[in-house]
């Protein structure tokens, strides 16, 4: 009997005829809203795949597998995936090759009556398999929304940029041309603050253009990041000279505040990311481990590049992306000067930090999603000083620097101070 046999035969017994794997593919667009409204019915199943030639575009159907190609996948890859789908009952949703790891991955809706933990058990026994796991859930770190001389008129309320004297830092760097990625929700990229500031974006959840310009939370983290600075109006970002790519990977469900991720839309911008120059990620979001998420992150640390998250808010240095070894994991202040983060993360303001709001608007928000973005900042801030530093380097910079939170014009000081130590040696 062929591996995973028995377990078909039970679950189909009386059914009398199995999903076809051949079938037509429905509206990718509503079989992508389909996963984010319920992601418990779904999976990611990879499998080995020796290309032959790709291009870089990500999120691509399996059945682009007909003629012409959107992209050119070896044989067998496609010839594995299509056997498992019809050998397992398995209903494609979509589908998109990851050339960084050899793999191509597929997410499938599971049959009606199978057990998800059950069928991926069998799965994960099956040779042609690389890799099956849940399509999982995350959603950004953030709280309900409370109540150098600049010419922004409310730098002054700028709780976080005081508080780390991210001014003063000014005066030596402003974090200029130093790419930093994004991975959120959409932003109001046409906000005042933020004209001339993003160089892309990308919308890898849906084509809701409307949707992408009113989320809340990419736009808070943006603002804090590197609104422009000396421009007359509103506030002053971390690094006003770094220059900010967008990838929409969140979205706002129907019911609930809170923004949503899943593996699918997290996969896919961070294969995006991996092909730019980005080399600051921001990812203030985060939800249990995944292991596909977590091989193209540790792609992300192998190249150098560094990846800053927001603390959970049970506080545990664990999941994704906060239990990944090599990742910087930010805390906020607590209530009444207490500081919350445990073990090694480091602390940064995130409790009423004034930043930006869709509609061109300002406002106060709450929430380690709001420390991480300081600290994606500050990092520019060294890196556009002294871009020949390694990872570690920055790292060591940023502890030596918080008192203890973090502190720009501490931590460029103690650069400084690197310096002329090398070049007196």
């Amino acid at each position: 009997m062929k591996p995973g046999a028995w377990f078909r035969w039970a679950l189909f017994a009386g059914m009398g005829l199995l999903l076809s794997a051949c079938t037509t593919l429905p509206d990718p667009a509503a079989e992508e809203a389909r996963m984010r409204r319920d992601s418990s019915r779904y999976i990611v199943l990879a499998v080995a795949n020796p290309l032959e030639s790709i291009s870089s575009r990500v999120g691509t159907s399996l059945s682009g597998y007909g003629a012409p190609p959107r992209y050119v996948v070896g044989s067998r890859a496609a010839q594995t995936m299509a056997a498992l789908a019809k050998e397992y009952a398995l209903r494609e949703a979509s589908g998109w090759p990851i050339p960084s790891l050899g793999l191509h991955c597929v997410v499938f809706e599971i049959p009606p009556g199978a057990q998800r933990e059950e069928l991926m058990a069998v799965l994960s026994r099956d040779k042609r398999v690389s890799l099956v796991q849940a399509l999982q859930d995350f959603e950004t770190h953030s709280e309900p929304l409370s109540g150098v001389s600049y010419n922004d008129p409310y730098v002054l309320l700028q709780r976080g940029f005081v508080e780390t004297h991210a001014a003063q830092a000014h005066q030596i760097s402003v974090g200029k041309d130093v790419r930093i990625a994004v991975i959120d929700t959409g932003a109001n990229t046409k906000h005042p603050d933020l004209q001339g500031r993003i160089d892309s974006s990308s919308n890898l959840v849906d084509k809701n253009e409307a949707a992408f310009l009113q989320d809340r939370h990419g736009t808070e983290v943006l603002g804090i990041i590197g609104a422009a600075g000396n421009n007359g109006q509103g506030i002053v970002g971390m690094a006003p000279g770094a220059r900010l790519r967008l990838y929409k990977a969140c979205w706002y469900p129907p019911a609930g505040t809170g923004a949503r991720c899943n593996s699918f839309t997290l996969a896919k911008a961070l294969v995006e990311v991996l092909q730019s120059d980005a080399r600051i990620i921001n990812m203030s979001l985060g939800g249990p481990p995944d292991e596909l998420l977590n091989q193209l992150l540790a792609q992300l640390l192998k190249q150098g590049r560094l990846v800053v998250t927001a603390l959970p808010s049970n506080q545990q240095l664990s999941g994704f992306p906060s239990g990944v070894a090599g990742v910087v994991v930010v805390g906020m202040n607590g209530v009444n000067g207490m500081l919350a983060p445990p073990n090694d993360a480091l602390c940064a303001p995130g409790r009423d930090i004034l930043t930006l709001e869709p509609g061109g608007r300002y406002d106060f928000a709450s929430g380690s999603s709001m420390a991480a973005a300081h600290v994606s900042g500050l990092v520019a801030l060294l890196w556009s000083q002294a871009p020949q530093l390694e990872r570690t380097d920055i790292l060591d910079i940023l502890a030596r620097s918080s008192t203890p939170q973090v502190d720009a014009e501490r931590a460029l000081l103690n650069l400084r101070s690197r310096q002329t130590q090398a070049l007196n040696r």
